[in-house]
């Protein structure tokens, strides 16, 4: 099991030629992790120390490079980014690796996308963490019109909104395709009814950051759910707080609470 380096394969579904790792003993309990937007199965789960972290704790880690992203194919119509086909390709990688139920943690737009996978095909799902997605999950988290503007943009100097700036910097560092984000970005972002969210059954660990001006209120969005918890990440923004040591420890303990 290499903790820093995983190898990366590829299944088909819907399609699309979708990477993925896989990495641990395969008679161990699974955790799914479903990166954010922009983001990529490294640069949200092994730079940051998830890999590690879980891999050390004796799961079987699971990753997958969304549609749109990393070294997944890149559909270029926004309907191809609905939350809950993304959802479908993270439970198509479930059944092509034999697995009946994992858990599941995303974070920001995979938190999006783990709740829609919670929504359809809830028996798959041992829990669920969300991370940098609080009650913006029900309520929206502002106009994204500008971002995928910015992706698209000539010259990034001439951004003027600030989110805007933020996720072309972020596009531009890791290597994305701006033209395959854009389409995602005004694709992706279907909100889920208050009541839908509170029929999510299995134990939920909502994590966000104290100074996160994206995600909302994980506490408002845990009060909606009968079997959920909040969690403040302190002092940390949506960048940084994913990967956070006292985010990290929350979740071992909420797995070994859960049993």
């Amino acid at each position: 099991m290499n903790l820093n380096t995983p190898s990366f394969t590829r299944f088909s579904h819907d399609g699309l030629s979708i990477a993925y790792f896989d990495e641990g003993p395969h008679d161990v309990e699974a955790v799914i992790l479903i990166h954010g937007f922009a983001s990529s199965a490294n640069v949200n789960w092994v730079y940051p120390g998830w890999l590690k972290t879980l891999g050390e704790a004796g799961y079987r880690v699971i990753a997958l490079d969304n549609r749109g992203h990393g070294a997944s194919d890149k559909p270029l119509d926004p309907e191809a980014y609905r939350p809950w086909i993304m959802a479908d390709d993270a439970v198509a990688l479930l059944d092509h690796l034999e697995i009946e139920a994992a858990h599941f943690m995303g974070y920001s737009m995979g938190a999006r996308i783990s709740t829609f996978a919670a929504l359809n095909h809830q028996q798959r799902l041992k829990s669920l963490v969300l991370g940098g997605l609080g009650i913006g999950l029900t309520d929206g988290v502002g106009d994204w019109d500008p971002i995928a503007d910015a992706l698209l943009a000539p010259e990034p100097d001439a951004i003027t909104h600030e989110r805007g700036k933020m996720f072309r910097a972020f596009a531009d560092q890791t290597k994305s395709d701006r033209t395959a984000l854009a389409s995602c970005i005004r694709g992706s972002r279907d909100l889920v009814d208050r009541a839908a969210v509170a029929s999510i059954k299995v134990p939920t660990l909502i994590g966000v950051g104290t100074k996160d001006d994206i995600a909302g209120s994980p506490h408002e969005l845990a009060d909606l759910m009968p079997n959920a918890r909040a969690l403040d990440i302190p002092n940390r923004d949506h960048m940084l707080a994913v990967g956070d040591r006292i985010f990290k420890a929350a979740v071992l303990d909420f797995y070994n609470e859960i049993g």
